[in-house]
């Protein structure tokens, strides 16, 4: 025995030494190149033009790409495997979910979003509906949708960095503080282009580890799918695990469960303001396939790969395993890594644990860079702009950008203050009221402003200000808040609304909101909107930017 111990001792250090080092080089690498990048593309962006847009130089490929990367989070990485590892069809069609909604975004909101001058949604439906008026109640809506996200992606990043590095759990705070700092200066100094960069790299390097740890967990199994797939139904619930309706119970409220979380999570992904943003600056009919096809492409591959690998935790880990670290799954991505590489002494000493760690940490980071950028463009925008609360007249294009990047310090900061403060509380409930939030108010407005004569500004209002408040107070009183122990408040049960996210209430609730508001659901439409007045051809680009606002 002991001559076993002492054997085992220096392997284990050696191995964690390594182990810690390729953390440490990954992280150190992907932190100064991407500062780089932020800086070389910071370099021009003294007008809104490069800062808001200046994604158009990065051309179908680059645009695409950058897309998947927004598209692709810290939630589709760890909730997703961990639905897959837990309940088997109901998290590979939550993977399906993932990329409709990207096919949704690219095949009906690319061409008609796209277009020069327009930077957020209040942009764009201020100009397509001839009212300015619009630009508060999207700027809010942007801000409620996107804030609760970024609070959980910080919270994610501190965790995975504490675990990447092997630090104690009292350094989670710092953690955070340290990502939400890197996350200011990509946002605030690379704008769109700094961040379009960011994300082609992450698209990058994610999608190579979520392939190769695919690659293994097949390997062990024979490359044979159907024989991993058999492994991870003995090893998770047996026949049941093969059947949709574990996630929500098979009862008819959990088939409403399932149905309303699926139409959430792709009518909800495909109209977030982060990836709407990246649309603006695409430009042709061309150019627009093309970024589409390297957009669903990549998300398409992660999401089988993301499958595969949930699919390998249930089979390698086990149920039970899963739950007890963790009743949501989310830690089986890097449980079933730890597995997949037993000899190295533990996730601390194991290299194949770092590089996969480094790889979330990277989605996270990246992804707040962008979430960021758009809820700081939807404040200065739309909130603060002329037209917004407290907007004082037309200011310069050096204060717009001025601002742009102030907001985007303020919004970092709070988004900070928020996660260290939620710490040990489940983040399910945000990303719930995030979703089903952008589910239930934007398409609605969107398709209704693309696709529906007469629909005015005061269909936009309702559907705002009444489905908003709707959403809040049914995941006040959700199994998602109490009740459950994977709730927000475990220990209590106050809910009386049955579904966990009430998407299916909501989202029917939004649209008809808007056409009432635009009085569409009268008998006799009312008189179209008048046209606006053909402004007079600008003198200069300052110009031009002032007639858009």
């Amino acid at each position: 025995m002991s001559s076993d111990i002492h054997l085992v001792g220096p392997v284990a250090s050696s191995a964690g030494f390594e182990g810690r080092s390729l953390a440490l080089v990954v992280f150190l690498a992907f932190v100064t190149v991407s500062l780089l990048l932020c800086g070389l593309a910071a370099a021009d962006q003294d007008d809104p033009e490069h800062f808001y847009a200046g994604g158009a130089t990065l051309g179908p490929v680059g645009g695409g790409l950058a897309v998947a990367g927004d598209y692709v989070s810290a939630a589709t990485l760890l909730s997703t495997t961990g639905s897959v590892a837990l309940v088997g069809a109901d998290g590979i069609l939550f993977a399906m979910a993932t990329v409709a909604s990207l096919v949704l975004v690219m095949l009906v909101l690319a061409k008609p979003l796209r277009g020069g001058g327009i930077y957020t949604l209040g942009d764009f439906l201020s100009e397509r509906l001839a009212d300015r008026s619009v630009r508060v109640p999207l700027g809010i809506a942007a801000m409620v949708v996107l804030f609760p996200l970024l609070v959980v992606q910080l919270a994610v990043a501190g965790k995975i960095m504490t675990s990447m590095f092997g630090l104690p759990s009292g350094a989670l705070t710092g953690c955070t503080v340290a990502s939400g700092a890197l996350m200011i200066c990509y946002s605030a100094f690379g704008g769109m282009r700094g961040t379009g960069y960011i994300q082609i790299l992450k698209t990058v390097v994610v999608v190579a580890v979520v392939v190769l740890l695919a690659g293994i967990v097949l390997g062990r199994f024979g490359w044979s799918p159907f024989s991993l797939f058999d492994a991870a139904r003995q090893g998770s619930r047996g026949g049941s695990y093969a059947l949709p309706g574990l996630q929500f119970g098979r009862g008819f409220a959990g088939w409403l469960d399932l149905t309303g979380f699926l139409l959430t999570l792709v009518l909800g992904a495909a109209c977030m303001p982060h990836i709407t943003m990246r649309l603006h600056p695409l430009r042709g009919t061309r150019s627009a396939r093309r970024a589409a096809a390297w957009a669903v492409g990549p998300v398409a591959l992660l999401c089988t790969g993301v499958v595969v690998i949930g699919l390998g935790a249930a089979a390698l880990v086990g149920h039970k395993n899963i739950v007890a670290a963790d009743p949501g799954g989310n830690s089986a991505l890097l449980m079933v890594t730890t597995a997949l590489d037993p000899e190295s002494g533990g996730p601390r000493h194991s290299l194949l644990f770092a590089v996969v760690a480094c790889a979330v940490f990277i989605t996270t980071l990246s992804t707040v860079a962008g979430i960021t950028l758009a809820a700081a463009s939807a404040f200065t925008r739309d909130l603060a702009g002329p037209t917004g609360v407290g907007g004082r007249g037309r200011r310069s294009m050096a204060g717009e950008v001025r601002l742009a990047r102030w907001a985007v310090a303020v919004v970092g900061a709070l988004a900070v203050f928020v996660a260290t403060q939620t710490v040990g509380r489940n983040p399910q409930v945000l990303l719930s009221f995030a979703f089903a939030g952008a589910a239930s108010v934007l398409p609605p407005v969107l398709l209704f402003a693309i696709f529906r004569r007469h629909f005015t500004a005061g269909g936009v209002r309702w559907a705002v200000y009444g489905t908003l408040p709707l959403v809040a107070v049914l995941m006040a009183w959700s199994p998602a808040a109490s009740g459950t122990p994977i709730s927000l408040f475990p220990d209590r049960d106050f809910h009386w609304f049955p579904l966990h996210t009430p998407g299916l209430v909501t989202i029917p609730a939004g649209f008809l909101l808007a056409l009432a508001g635009s009085g569409l659901l009268r008998r006799r439409p009312t008189a179209p909107a008048v046209p606006p007045a053909v402004a007079p051809e600008p003198q200069d680009a300052y110009a031009e930017w002032a007639r858009r606002r």
